[in-house]
């Protein structure tokens, strides 16, 4: 390929380097020039261009970046058209990704304008989601070259399925364990286990003992359990601990005792009559990622997990600072086609507010959650999602004739993360993105929510829609679906200011007026804006 300077009326069938603008048109980079392009460009005073052209045996970017995505599909992966130089995979279904590191280096030296890159290998991904990418950083290369990297990346790239597993599940008790801890333990579990199709059938609560543990684990075997995951109220130390050793005691064997990987360092790995056994470390309790998951998503996507795997994932495997950006360079969904769903936040204790249930308040006759739950219906999405917690009944009464979905977060007390996880759980498959809205602003209107959509469907980049008053950033949030397992993965009451504060170039605000900052968080707020509480004893 010849790159530089062309004289204009030479320059016919060579691709242009940079943006050029005519009369009531313009001419993008990348654009193959014709011949009435380089008449008027002349026309224009354009004496010379800026031009790649061609040279016999070139392949094209478009052509190059999808024949080096073809070669790298395994199975398991679907690919979309090739745009700008480059071609994208995508998962087929949920499983875990497995790359092959050698060839997608090899592939990648072998020319600077050959790029090929994968999200992190072993990485657990839900179906539609962007695994790898082929992007051709000139316009055109040579054909030899782009035969090396087909060879060098022939089948590197695969999607191990995830396999339903059917899940026993023993949990230890000492006394300092409260048996609110054994169920959120068992909650967040069977949160992680979704994604697979998988489920716990069976839990069985024993003693800190060896023997209670041993006959726990026969028990769930005989009950058809195909995987066991054991949770112990004291964490393993030592070889011959109390997990362990009930495992030898049942008639297993332990694999592998300990991960480089924090949090997540105190994992026992072992197998009884064929049956993977998992030692969860105390980490595992919460929902944020840990060397769990490592495993577990290996384990239930049918992919062997030994010492020597377990031994090789120190290198990233410091976790306490955990990267949540997606990485946003697909297109997404465009127009009226993407599915747009709302998630209502009505679980919270109203602490501020002394007392009462704040969403119970009513204004204008209705109810706090009423008003945004009729917004949100009104607002031609595709789905609304009411999470309830605190007073969940009567929450839910107020909505209940409405097209809402309810959703119970039994977490409630633990801030607005659990909520927010509850909501993104049950959000239909097909979701694009998700408004999550908090049901103690009623002045939010379909008008606001639908300025909120149009802002998302006019901009390949806005994955994350701001409400904003006066300029002010304020609720609600628009949430591209690429986020949702950000969203997941947050912890306590801060919300998601974080993740926002990541991707600064994928954030939109619009402008929705007062309503956005309208916080009736206590009762002289609800006061002033015409609210009242309900009375003690009066009907809610």
């Amino acid at each position: 390929m010849k790159f530089g300077e062309c004289p204009t009326d030479q320059a016919a069938g060579c691709i242009l380097a940079h943006k050029t603008a005519l009369p009531g048109r313009v001419l993008k980079k990348g654009h193959v020039l014709t011949g009435e392009d380089c008449t008027a460009l002349a026309a224009s005073g354009a004496s010379s261009l800026v031009v790649a052209c061609l040279e016999p045996g070139d392949v094209g970017e478009d052509e190059a970046a999808a024949r080096l995505a073809k070669a790298a599909m395994g199975p398991g992966l679907d690919r979309d058209e090739p745009f700008t130089g480059r071609m994208n995979l995508y998962a087929k279904n949920g499983g875990v990704l497995v790359v092959d590191p050698e060839a997608v280096t090899a592939a990648n030296r072998i020319d600077p304008a050959i790029t090929f890159a994968t999200l992190a290998n072993h990485s657990r991904v839900a179906a539609g989601r962007m695994v790898a990418t082929a992007k051709i950083i000139s316009f055109a290369l040579p054909g030899t070259l782009v035969s090396a990297a087909e060879e060098a990346l022939r089948g590197a790239v695969r999607i191990a399925a995830f396999q339903p597993r059917r899940v026993g599940l023993v949990a230890t008790r000492l006394p300092h364990l409260k048996a609110s801890t054994m169920d959120k333990t068992r909650r967040v579990l069977e949160d992680r286990l979704r994604p697979s199709g998988s489920a716990v059938i069976a839990e069985n609560r024993v003693p800190h003992e060896t023997q209670a543990v041993a006959e726990a684990m026969q028990d769930l075997q005989r009950r058809g359990a195909d995987f066991l995951i054991l949770f112990g109220a004291s964490a393993v130390v030592d070889r011959h601990d109390v997990l362990p050793a009930a495992l030898d005691m049942a008639g297993g064997a332990v694999t592998h005792l300990g991960m480089p990987v924090d949090p997540g360092n105190l994992l026992m790995l072992g197998e009884l009559d064929g049956l993977p056994v998992l030692g969860a470390p105390g980490c595992a309790r919460s929902p944020k990622e840990n060397g769990f998951d490592w495993v577990l998503d290996r384990l239930l996507a049918g992919i062997d997990v030994g010492p020597e795997d377990i031994t090789a994932m120190g290198v990233g495997g410091l976790l306490m600072e955990i990267g949540t950006r997606p990485q946003p360079r697909e297109l997404k969904r465009e127009g009226k086609s993407a599915k747009i769903a709302a998630i209502i936040l009505g679980a919270g204790k109203s602490s501020r507010m002394g007392g009462p249930n704040k969403l119970l308040a009513t204004l204008d006759g209705k109810a706090l959650i009423r008003h945004v739950a009729e917004a949100a219906c009104s607002a031609d999405l595709a789905q609304t999602i009411v999470v309830t917690g605190h007073l969940a009944d009567k929450v839910g009464k107020h909505v209940a004739d409405l097209d809402v979905t309810l959703v119970h977060n039994p977490d409630f007390a633990d801030g607005m993360s659990g909520s927010i996880r509850a909501g993104i759980n049950a959000l239909a498959p097909d979701i694009d993105a998700a408004i999550v809205l908090l049901g103690d602003m009623p002045r939010i209107g379909p008008d606001a929510l639908a300025k909120l959509v149009s802002a998302y469907r006019d901009s390949p980049s806005s994955l994350i829609v701001m409400a904003t008053a006066d300029g002010k950033r304020g609720n609600p949030v628009l949430w591209d679906r690429r986020y949702f397992d950000a969203l997941t993965n947050l912890s306590g009451d801060v919300g998601a200011r974080h993740v926002i504060a990541e991707n600064p170039g994928f954030v939109t605000e619009v402008e929705i007026g007062p309503a956005a900052r309208l916080d009736l968080d206590t009762p002289e707020a609800l006061h002033a804006a015409g609210g009242r509480l309900p009375e003690d004893g009066e009907p809610a």
